[in-house]
């Protein structure tokens, strides 16, 4: 399913009560970030209202969107989109920095993120990506495999935290995932090589080794827990 497809589905399902449709992330950003087969398509949907009929009759198409890879779309009511940029910080400035209408009106008028409101979520994220990691090592014991399988699959959310790190350093993201490990690497006195070996990895640059994923998954790890504590540091307003 592409993207003119899935808008084409929404307008038929929604009807004069969709607001908006908006591409966001990676695909809407450039700059190499989204990788064609690989990376997902993230979608926002805007509608005056979200009765359960209507995400009934939209089942078929989410699923193909699905499994082409992509996420479910997400889905507000437009006051639930214009009272949640509190609650949702590190999202709401990702989207409003690397966006691109598809259908509708703008819905980011009147719509700003405060910083203490994004220090907050920041903070929770990271040690949340952190936990998951060590979840996911304790899963994965010795099994080289399973343990690039973790670190590939947190990139993307880990990405989005550094650029809530760097957000609230007053520096605006960079394009691409090595540029942005590196910086934040530099604000928290981190390593930023195992970010970028990661995100190499991703990208079909430059695969890792069965023999190197132990080390490369502990100073993986061993970064993280800087960001984290870097962060924890950071004054609430």
């Amino acid at each position: 399913m592409t993207l003119d497809e899935l808008v084409t589905q929404l307008r038929a399902a929604y009807g004069s009560a969709l607001r908006s449709v908006v591409l966001y992330g990676s695909a809407a950003a450039g700059g190499g970030e989204h990788v064609v087969k690989k990376s997902d398509y993230n979608v926002l949907v805007i509608a005056d209202n979200v009765p359960l009929d209507r995400l009934k009759e939209l089942s078929a198409v989410t699923r193909a969107w699905r499994d082409a890879g992509n996420h479910p779309p997400m889905t507000f009511t437009l006051r639930e989109w214009q009272q949640s940029s509190d609650i949702f910080a590190m999202e709401y400035s990702d989207i409003l920095e690397r966006n691109k209408l598809l259908f509708g009106e703008s819905p980011f008028e009147g719509i700003a993120v405060q910083r203490s409101d994004l220090r907050l979520q920041v903070e929770r994220e990271a040690m949340g990506v952190l936990l998951r990691l060590r979840g996911g090592v304790l899963l994965a014991g010795s099994d080289a495999g399973e343990q690039l399988k973790l670190m590939s699959a947190s990139l993307s959310t880990l990405m989005v935290v550094f650029r809530g790190v760097l957000r609230l350093a007053g520096r605006k993201p960079p394009h691409g995932y090595a540029e942005i490990a590196r910086e934040v690497a530099s604000l928290a006195n981190v390593d930023a090589a195992p970010f970028q070996t990661v995100a190499l990895h991703v990208h079909d640059s430059a695969t890792i080794a069965k023999d190197r994923t132990r080390d490369v998954l502990g100073a993986y790890l061993n970064g993280m827990e800087g960001v984290a504590t870097y962060v924890s540091s950071l004054p609430n307003s």
